[in-house]
């Protein structure tokens, strides 16, 4: 059979071009992925910088004193008023804040049998400076004096701050229609920081083991 000058030629660059042409095609699913990752990431960036911008103005609120000043009064027994002294000083200088409140704590001393009466009515708050917040006597009997006469005044659980000899100085939160619930939660906080490893200084300073 005689061949057509040319065809042969027109059909292999026909082929020749095709092939060229499927091989130009680029897939557009990888193009497409990589747009929607990079959207992720931008998203996720943005979400994090506005949940930061977020979580810094809700610190800063609750750091400043938002709500006002609050006064917490401690009354304790003799032996002890030089290092909660001590320690409320420390709390006052670095303007303790609990739930929005600048809390100012303000300590009294006075024995044991003193306040008892007062707290129960036998004699007035006057004589201790008003009704306190928080109550640290010399052991846990006075506290359970307290609640035997009136166990509606028992706030939280009371709790050791130091000790010595005969003596492990309870924090008693108080309760009742005189303490608000910004002073209750006050007296729960310094309970705790007066327990705190920092302030054993403080207690160890005056001859008393830290709790």
């Amino acid at each position: 059979m005689k061949a057509v000058p040319g065809a042969s030629s027109s059909t292999g660059t026909h082929r020749a071009l095709t092939a060229v042409s499927g091989r130009r095609k680029i897939a557009k699913w990888p193009i497409v992925t990589g747009v929607a990752v990079v959207l992720l990431v931008v998203g996720l960036l943005g979400w994090g910088w506005a949940n930061n911008v977020l979580n810094s103005r809700a610190e800063a609120q609750a750091n400043a004193c938002t709500d006002g000043t609050s006064t917490l009064k401690v009354v304790v027994t003799p032996s002890i008023e030089k290092p909660v002294t001590a320690a409320a000083t420390r709390w006052n200088q670095a303007s303790t804040v609990v739930h929005a409140h600048c809390v100012h704590i303000d300590v009294r001393s006075a024995p044991s049998q003193q306040v008892l009466d007062a707290l129960t009515g036998k004699t007035s708050t006057d004589a201790i400076g008003g009704f306190p917040a928080a109550w640290i006597p010399e052991n846990s009997f006075w506290i359970s004096q307290l609640q035997t006469a009136n166990a509606g005044l028992i706030g939280s659980p009371a709790e050791p701050v130091a000790s010595q000899t005969s003596a492990d100085y309870p924090f008693l939160g108080l309760g009742g229609a005189n303490v608000d619930d910004i002073q209750a939660r006050a007296a729960q906080v310094f309970r705790d920081y007066l327990r705190d490893p920092a302030q054993r200084d403080i207690f160890t300073g005056t001859g008393l083991t830290p709790a």
